[in-house]
């Protein structure tokens, strides 16, 4: 038993601890006070939403992405014998805000020290799904307001594969971007400068690689 002056005592340390305890709980209110305003209640941070991923899809009849390129689009000279013709392209998916597409084949594997590209189309209008086989090749046709900047090689248009005897197969990446704007491009324009514009204008971009080597 406890005399008076230890029960107050014990009293008084009680209400000690009482003062040090928490006074929040997450979600809700400490059932010791009565209840804390929204305010004060203690948050857990959410993560935020993930980001919904580009839609933008391209794709081939011809081209298979990770498969070796097609001899249609394989060059035609330099002992290369195949048809030098522009792959046939589709697409779909582009972000709102689209005003205009690129479309580049590059080959990063060219024992150059720069890679080679082997075709350039830029300004083709939102409006277009793809390109037909041959569209980027003499007498080919492109979408009304495209245009084309001359390949590594020298021409204007596409150009086939025709990396040296012997390398390994070289990678030949196909790439669609999507862009917020058109390119107002000086004339004769390298597909490097393309490149460069292309900074700050690109809502989306996607590729499909192909391999060839002899």
């Amino acid at each position: 038993m406890f005399t008076p002056a230890q029960a107050l005592g014990l009293l008084a340390v009680g209400v000690g601890l009482a003062a040090c305890a928490p006074t929040t709980m997450i979600g809700g209110a400490n059932a010791g006070n009565g209840g804390l305003p929204p305010a004060q209640r203690l948050t857990v941070a959410q993560p935020a939403p993930a980001a919904t991923p580009m839609s933008l899809r391209l794709t081939s009849p011809t081209v298979a992405n990770g498969t070796a390129l097609p001899t249609a689009q394989v060059g035609s000279g330099n002992g290369c014998t195949g048809g030098n013709i522009s792959p046939a392209l589709s697409w779909g998916g582009a972000p709102a805000g689209t005003v205009s597409y690129v479309l580049t084949m590059y080959d990063p594997d060219a024992p150059t020290g720069s890679g080679f590209w082997h075709w350039a189309v830029y300004n083709i209008p939102a409006s277009a799904t793809g390109l037909a086989e041959g569209a980027g090749s003499a007498g080919g046709t492109l979408p009304a307001g495209a245009a084309q900047l001359n390949n590594d090689g020298g021409g204007p248009g596409y150009t086939g594969a025709c990396p040296p005897v012997g390398d390994r197969a070289h990678r030949y990446v196909i790439t669609l971007y999507a862009l917020n704007k058109t390119l107002p491009l000086p004339a004769g324009v390298s597909p490097a400068v393309l490149g460069f514009n292309l900074n700050g204008a690109t809502l989306a971009k996607t590729s499909l690689t192909a391999f060839y080597g002899r």
